[in-house]
């Protein structure tokens, strides 16, 4: 009998989810190097795939004790945009179901933005409700940048359409009649916190992206309005625009 195709084992291994199953244990007996190649990637995914189960169960330790206290709907709250010299802060506040299955849920900055943007289309997917807080650069420039992060992470929970019960908030408390929990990285501690600081990092570079098209000398689609080479250089020959926070160095060195 001619021995099943290399081709054909991959796709079939593609499938698998346990070195137990018993079509795995058949293949263990195939000294073809090409399948213990394949079984040896099957190992490594499976690994990969339950090291990413665990963090999930480690960062759903808030929500749990959440529901346990009778929270039903449990906000995570996260902003992105301190740091830029252009372009807005934006929040988002996320309410996730209690049975989320999204897993590689992670502080934004960890992800590549290829893994941002899918996991940003599966939180939309499955959340119970997303909100959205923005707060101009003018804003930033009246209130300083603290409280322009406060101002749009509360504009992100009045945007919910389902009011929450329990906010998770990273790095900081809001003036909300809302028990809440403040959390040091939080973004990399809770699953809510970490969706919504993918969901306003995607919705903040997405943004910026489109300055892009108005402002072109910034490099604003690679550099998010941080203060790059690029960035930097385009201050330098072309001026502030009108998206510049005036009150942040260097920017306010060329407003004279």
């Amino acid at each position: 009998m001619k021995p099943e195709s290399i081709a054909k084992i991959k796709e079939r291994l593609s499938t698998c989810s346990s070195l137990e199953d018993p079509y795995v244990l058949t293949l263990q007996a195939d000294e073809r190097l090409g399948v213990q190649k394949l079984l040896l990637q099957l190992e490594k995914r499976l690994q990969k795939e339950q090291a990413l189960k665990d963090k999930s169960i480690e960062m759903q330790q808030f929500e749990l004790t959440g529901y346990q206290n009778g929270h039903r709907f449990i906000a995570g709250i996260d902003e992105v945009g301190r740091g830029p010299l252009a372009g807005p802060v934006v929040a988002a506040a996320v309410i996730l179901p209690k049975d989320c299955q999204i897993l590689g849920l992670n502080d934004s900055k960890q992800l590549s933005e290829k893994k941002r943007d899918a996991l940003a289309a599966q939180i939309k997917e499955q959340a119970l409700a997303i909100g959205i807080g923005i707060v101009s650069p003018e804003q930033i420039d009246e209130l300083n940048i603290y409280q322009a992060s406060r101002t749009a992470m509360t504009q992100a929970v009045a945007q919910l359409a389902t009011q929450p019960d329990y906010l998770l908030i990273d790095a900081m408390t809001l003036d909300l009649p809302i028990p809440q929990e403040k959390i040091i990285k939080g973004d990399a501690r809770s699953i809510s916190i970490a969706a919504a600081s993918i969901i306003a990092k995607v919705y903040r570079d997405d943004l910026m992206k489109e300055y892009h098209q108005l402002y072109p000398h910034y490099g604003f689609d690679k550099n998010a309005g941080y203060g790059t080479k690029t960035h930097l250089e385009g201050l330098a020959t072309h001026g502030v625009t009108p998206i510049h926070r005036r009150t942040f160095a260097p920017v306010k060195n060329y407003l004279n």
